[in-house]
């Protein structure tokens, strides 16, 4: 349950970020900030709702992966590839979370390895689809 939890809030984090960022014309520091404040909120205001381990690693997991939503449309020009590096976010926080603790920026640094895997990804299957064709 914890695993689907944390790659939901990933896919969740890096979506709503890029939709409020660029469908609803706010700048990327606004689309991560605003959804994210709104989680913050709901979880402490609510700070009972889950396990105290999900209350205190959920809105983490949020937040960084609103740092990969807020990847400009040029570079990731697909919601789906978005979701996608949220799931790649989930996946690498939950196994590199104990790595980066006391180091600065470790979600933004996750949050960047997995747009770059994204953008891996899309640029190995255009190749593939090129030979195929």
């Amino acid at each position: 349950m914890e695993l689907f939890l944390i790659i939901f809030t990933g896919v969740v984090g890096a979506v709503v970020t890029e939709v409020v960022s660029f469908d609803f014309k706010q700048s990327a520091v606004r689309g991560s900030a605003l959804p994210s404040l709104v989680v913050g909120l709901v979880f402490y205001l609510f700070p009972n709702m889950l396990s105290e381990h999900l209350m205190a690693t959920v809105p983490v997991v949020f937040i960084g992966a609103s740092f990969a939503g807020m990847t400009s449309p040029k570079v990731v020009p697909n919601l789906g590839w978005i979701a996608v590096s949220g799931v790649i976010f989930g996946l690498i926080f939950l196994n590199a979370s104990n790595f980066f603790q006391d180091f600065g920026g470790g979600l933004g640094t996750i949050a960047a390895v997995s747009v770059l895997v994204v953008i891996g990804l899309m640029n190995g299957l255009s190749v593939l689809r090129k030979k195929l064709l």
